[in-house]
């Protein structure tokens, strides 16, 4: 599923009031991280992740990781922080369609 220009809008205005709900550590992108963004997913839908990483090609590695591995869609990028959108089975964001 491809979100259109309408549904990123969307999901850019619900995101705004959102704090990062992940925060990658030391470690960077581990198994227990990814559990951990699957596991918000499919709890909230919509979650920021805090990606902060001095090197802008690592971080930028990271992120397309986080959405390849989550299967989620990207919405968009401010900075150090990651919007990403994945519907769960009981949907709780009724996206406008696109």
């Amino acid at each position: 599923m491809n979100l259109s220009n309408k549904q990123k809008q969307f999901l850019k205005a619900k995101a705004h009031e959102l704090k990062p709900t992940i925060l990658l550590g030391g470690n960077g992108l581990t198994e227990g991280v990814m559990a951990e963004i699957d596991l918000a997913l499919e709890h909230h839908e919509l979650i920021k992740v805090k990606v902060p990483s001095i090197d802008r090609e690592e971080k930028v590695a990271i992120m397309d990781a986080i959405v390849r591995e989550a299967k989620a869609q990207k919405v968009q990028v401010i900075g150090h922080i990651l919007v990403i959108y994945r519907a769960a089975k009981e949907k709780k964001l009724h996206i406008p369609k696109g």
